[in-house]
C-alpha cells in the first residue's frame, strides 16, 4: 500500500468517525462561559507580577506558566472565533495578548489555519516539528518560531499582515521601555521594581515561546499513525493545561470551544475510540515497560562486556 493510499484510508476513517459524533450543540456558550474565556489569563498574570516584585521567582514562574497556558488557550480559541466574542473584540484580545505573550499572534494565526487545512502535510510548517525527534524539537524552539513568523506573514492577507507588523512594533516598544527603565533605575530608584517585573516578564515569555514547539506541536502530534493528533485523559493534567491537550478532539471539531472539549472527548471515546488511543502522556504501564526495557538492555550490554574482557586463553579452552 502506497503512502497516498494510506493517507486516503486514514482520511476516510476520520470522516466516518466525525459523522458519527453529535457536536453542533457544543458550539454554544453561556454568558458566564464567555466571561470566563475573556478573563481567564489575567489573574495569573497579575499574580506573577506581584510574586516577581517580591523577588519570589519560583512562585512567579508557576504563575507565569498558568498565565501562558491560559493565554495560549484564549488565543487559540480566538483563532477559531470560538471565544464567544465578536470579531472586533477578538482582534483586540489577540493584539493585547501579542504584547503580553511577546509574540505576534496574527502571524501565528495564519500558519495555524494552514495547519488545520493540511495537518502534518508537506505545506504544514506548524506541524513540521512532529516529524523530528523530541530533542530536535526542543533545540529548534527559536528558529521554529522565526519560521512561523516568516510563513505567517507570507500567508496573511494585507489586513492580517498590518496587524502582525503592529504587534511586532508594540513588542519592540515594550522591550525598549524595559531597557530604558533598567538603565534609569540608577538615577530613579522608584523605577527599580517596575524594571524588575518587566524584565522578568519579558524573559519568561521568551523562554515559554521557545518551548512551545516541543509541548504544543511535537507533544500532541508525534507518531500519530491512526489519527492526526493525540489527546489526554488525566483530569489533573487537563485542568492544569486548560483543556489544551484535548488535541485530536480539537482537530476533528475545531469550531467547538475549549469549554466543551471534555464533553466532546466522552462522545468521541464512545463513537470512535480508535481515534483517542494515542495519549500525550504515557501511562504508568508504559513507563514501567520502558524502564524494564532499558534496564534489560543495559544488563545485557554489561554481561557482553564482561564476556569480552575474559582471558582469551581461558575462553579458548573453556
Amino acid at each position: 500500500m502506497t503512502v497516498n493510499q494510506t493517507h486516503a484510508n486514514k482520511e476516510q476513517a476520520i470522516k466516518k468517525a466525525i459523522a458519527a459524533v453529535e457536536w453542533q450543540d457544543l458550539r454554544q456558550l453561556t454568558r458566564g462561559q464567555i466571561a470566563y474565556n475573556v478573563i481567564l489569563p489575567y489573574p495569573f498574570l497579575l499574580l506573577s507580577w506581584w510574586f516577581a516584585s517580591q523577588s519570589w521567582y519560583v512562585l512567579a514562574c508557576g504563575a507565569s506558566y498558568l498565565f501562558f497556558a491560559a493565554a495560549f488557550r484564549q488565543a487559540h480559541d480566538g483563532y477559531h472565533h470560538s471565544l464567544g466574542t465578536g470579531k472586533r473584540t477578538t482582534t483586540a484580545i489577540l493584539l493585547l495578548l501579542s504584547v503580553l505573550l511577546m509574540t505576534s499572534l496574527h502571524s501565528i494565526r495564519a500558519t495555524h489555519m494552514a495547519h488545520h487545512r493540511d495537518p502534518l502535510g508537506d505545506s504544514d510548517i506548524e506541524g513540521s516539528l512532529a516529524k523530528v525527534s523530541w530533542w530536535q524539537a526542543l533545540l529548534s524552539g527559536i528558529t521554529y518560531r522565526l519560521d512561523i513568523y516568516r510563513q505567517g506573514l507570507r500567508l496573511s492577507s494585507r489586513r492580517n499582515q498590518s496587524l502582525a507588523w503592529l504587534e511586532f512594533g508594540l513588542i519592540a516598544l515594550v522591550v525598549l521601555v524595559a531597557l530604558v527603565l533598567t538603565v534609569f533605575t540608577v538615577a530613579v530608584p522608584a523605577l527599580t521594581m517596575l524594571a524588575q517585573v518587566l524584565m522578568y516578564h519579558i524573559l519568561t515569555m521568551m523562554l515559554a515561546n521557545a518551548s512551545v514547539g516541543i509541548i504544543a506541536v511535537w507533544g500532541v502530534h508525534h507518531d500519530c499513525d491512526e489519527t492526526i493528533a493525540r489527546t489526554e485523559r488525566n483530569s489533573v493534567v487537563n485542568f492544569l493545561t486548560f483543556n489544551l491537550l484535548y488535541h485530536v478532539e480539537h482537530h476533528l471539531f475545531p469550531a467547538v470551544p475549549s469549554n466543551h472539549l471534555p464533553e466532546l472527548a466522552k462522545r468521541l471515546d464512545t463513537a470512535a475510540p480508535h481515534l483517542t488511543k494515542a495519549h500525550v502522556l504515557p501511562s504508568v504501564a508504559n513507563v514501567i515497560d520502558f524502564i524494564n526495557h532499558r534496564w534489560n538492555k543495559l544488563k545485557n550490554k554489561s554481561q557482553n562486556n564482561n564476556n569480552d574482557s575474559e582471558c582469551p586463553i581461558r575462553k579458548r579452552f573453556a
